[in-house]
């Protein structure tokens, strides 16, 4: 924009100039006066010489060809110099009325590229100067990020405090399972119903847990504390199989340890039978890197992105009657957001699925 600018304005004055300076030299070649060889140092003759016409016509049109030539010399020069002139002033002006858009923009691309959901959406342009568009542009944009960190705020407390609500009526619909179901106080079919009532209690519980830790891992992390993943690999493995190096990082150890044992507990509950879950870290490329591999079922690769979308899973929308509540790779990739990494998932040959995580490497 800055050069299509300068470029317009450039080329305009140029025209502008063109137009002036042809006109300027038809006004001056109709003012031309006829006895013009005399006052521009044509030689005069002798008093008693008589000058022949073809002469002093001849002379008459030299002089005009040189004068207007000089018009059109001198007023190609100043006209070149002022358009130089006057594109470099043009540059400099538009690179400063564009400076307020560079500044929008390195805004939204902050804000944009935010490693956690709704981060930086606190941030404004709080753009100072007239009332013009690009300030009108401005405070537009600054009360969308107001909205939309409202919406954002708004929608984390609500999925928190709903979790805590919803956890309170099932821990007592679970104690009052329990005691009724005491061992030889029901008969064998009510004992199968609270069984049955039992086990869809715990996946609720699962599911408003999984619904509190995604609400919390999607806000910024403040306060970090040294992690090495392969410790945290070392206590939640369980029978995986794990090939161990140092991987350090820094964030949320109760965070990574939800990280690591919902990868690991995916890779086990979308198994084949005798399957196994193998279980990486190390260090790439300067990144912390954590990697869970399994020998699952095979999985088409235009499935992969929906697995990371709450309550998605392959080959269905919502799972009804399993034992996952949907929010796994979810909070995976929350999490991994909330400390600046990233998260990818491809299908391994043979079938299953390799996920990666890569977080930054603690300094």
């Amino acid at each position: 924009m800055r050069l299509r600018l300068t470029l317009v304005y450039g080329g305009l004055l140029l025209v502008a100039g063109i137009v002036l300076l042809g006109v300027t030299y038809v006004l001056v070649s109709q003012r031309l006066p006829s006895d013009f060889v005399v006052r521009t140092g044509v030689p005069a003759l002798p008093p008693d010489t008589v000058a022949p016409t073809q002469i002093r016509r001849y002379a008459v049109l030299q002089a005009r060809d040189s004068a207007l030539n000089t018009v059109l010399t001198q007023g190609a020069i100043a006209l070149a110099v002022v358009s130089a002139t006057a594109i470099a002033l043009g540059w400099l002006i538009a690179g400063r009325l564009l400076q307020p858009l560079h500044r929008i923009t390195d805004t939204a691309r902050r804000i944009a590229y935010a490693p956690a959901g709704g981060e930086g959406l606190h941030e404004r342009i709080a753009l100072a100067g007239p009332n013009d568009e690009i300030k009108r542009l401005a405070d537009t944009f600054d009360l969308m990020l107001a909205r939309l960190d409202q919406s954002f705020d708004g929608q984390r407390r609500f999925i928190a405090n709903a979790s805590h609500e919803l956890r309170t009526p099932l821990t007592l619909n679970r104690t009052l399972l329990e005691v009724a179901m005491t061992p030889g106080s029901v008969s064998p079919e009510m004992q199968q119903l609270g069984t049955t009532l039992l086990a869809i209690n715990e996946r609720h519980g699962r599911l408003i847990d999984g619904l509190l830790v995604l609400a919390q891992s999607e806000r910024p992390i403040v306060e970090r504390s040294y992690v090495d993943l392969a410790d945290v690999v070392s206590h939640v493995a369980g029978k995986s199989e794990v090939d161990l190096s140092e991987a350090p990082t820094t964030g949320d150890p109760i965070l990574l340890e939800r990280l690591v044992q919902n990868l690991v507990e995916n890779g086990w509950r979308h198994n084949v039978p005798d399957g196994w879950v193998l279980v990486r870290t190390g260090l790439w490329n300067g990144s912390a890197v954590l990697q869970v591999s399994n020998s699952g079922p095979p999985i088409p690769g235009y499935e992969i992105p929906a697995l990371f979308e709450p309550f998605r899973r392959l080959g269905t929308d919502r799972v009804s009657g399993s034992a996952g509540a949907g929010l796994g790779l979810s909070i995976v990739r929350a999490v991994a957001h909330a400390h600046g990494g990233d998260v990818r998932a491809e299908p391994r040959d043979g079938g299953g699925l390799i996920v990666t995580v890569t977080l930054p490497r603690a300094p």
